[in-house]
């Protein structure tokens, strides 16, 4: 089954309560957020993250030189993919300013993690997530619930012709599968935004781009045979990929749509949309505080490691207004995505019988 209204259109469900109580219900929320001193800035923890995932690419790049022309290169390219997917998630930190309040410093680390290091244009990621951010899971205002390959809800699913149609059909069984391009993916987007108006600085970026992959592909031909070379770019690309898919899936996927006229406070919207995921440190270590999707999107320049404890505070909140708030182990919540993704394919399913 599938969810597709979160409220009925008309008044916000909220605006009672939110004028009886003088403000809205986010605005007590954040009251009680700010007093906890959940917003500051955490520069040692952020030094310590970023140094060890720097570590880490130094010593997967040593390693690399190290070996030379051999397969045992592909553990190498297993070990690049988490540490791509570590750059991902310190580029996702950096461009919500969790690690530095000011812009300048937000963008340019923004740029050497994003562009140079991992080959994904920021203002291109950064322009998209901000839309997402803003009305997630909202059908014509998310991007990322937008038919492309894939259908989000059975009104996509009855529209799709070509590929999407086809794929829509057995999408649920293909989604990980289909994540291994999601690398390739993402620089392919990159280059393409490059003449869009909406990009800032297409030159600095377009460059920083072109560096990455001169380096990148420069340096595996060099060291290694042609046929080793695409083995590594293969097995890296699709772990990194797979890695990216596997840590935002669980968080909005199978979570109500919202359509057309539905109206909601920033809170419900927020929150309605979003899942948790439990799991502990190696969860957090794993999802760089993704796990903790509703408070992030509620306060998305909150730094990582104040998101625990902004878990306990909005979970009571939410209990008090008695608004749903959704959390699920990591395997159910990608469960929970698979079979929504089968049920919205159902009316391509249908054309066939």
């Amino acid at each position: 089954m599938t969810n597709s209204l979160v409220l009925p259109a008309g008044p916000s469900a909220s605006a009672g309560r939110s004028a009886q109580r003088g403000g809205s219900d986010f605005s007590e929320l954040s009251r009680r957020i700010t007093e906890a001193g959940l917003l500051r800035r955490r520069p040692l923890y952020y030094s310590v993250r970023f140094g060890l995932v720097a570590a880490a690419l130094a010593g997967s790049v040593g390693a690399f030189v190290a070996l030379g022309d051999s397969w045992v290169q592909l553990i190498v390219a297993v070990a690049l993919a988490v540490v791509f997917g570590q750059l991902g998630l310190a580029a996702h930190d950096l461009a919500h300013r969790q690690v530095f309040s000011r812009r300048r410093p937000s963008e340019a680390g923004g740029l050497l993690v994003a562009n140079l290091l991992l080959g994904m244009s920021y203002g291109w990621w950064m322009n998209k997530h901000t839309r997402h951010h803003a009305n997630p899971n909202h059908e014509g205002k998310d991007p990322d619930v937008s038919p492309d390959i894939l259908v989000w809800s059975r009104r996509q699913a009855r529209r799709a012709k070509g590929l999407p149609g086809f794929v829509g059909k057995y999408q649920a069984a293909l989604f990980f599968p289909l994540l291994t391009l999601e690398g390739l993916n993402l620089s392919f987007n990159s280059f393409r935004s490059l003449t869009s108006p909406s990009m800032k600085k297409p030159a600095l970026e377009g460059t920083l781009l072109v560096a990455h992959f001169a380096v990148y592909f420069g340096g595996l031909f060099a060291v290694l045979s042609p046929g080793k070379a695409l083995a590594f770019i293969a097995v890296h690309q699709g772990l990194f990929g797979i890695y990216l898919g596997s840590v935002f899936a669980p968080n909005h996927k199978g979570m109500p749509m919202i359509e057309e006229g539905t109206r909601l406070d920033f809170l419900r919207r927020q929150v309605l949309t979003s899942r948790n995921v439990r799991g502990g440190a190696l969860i957090d270590a794993f999802m760089g505080g993704l796990n903790y999707q509703i408070e992030h999107h509620l306060f998305p320049s909150m730094p990582t490691p104040a998101l625990a404890k902004a878990q306990l505070i909005t979970e009571r909140y939410c209990a008090e207004l008695g608004v749903p708030y959704h959390q699920a182990g990591l395997i159910e919540s990608y469960g929970m995505a698979l079979r929504h993704l089968r049920s919205v394919g159902e009316p391509l399913r249908a054309r066939e019988s």
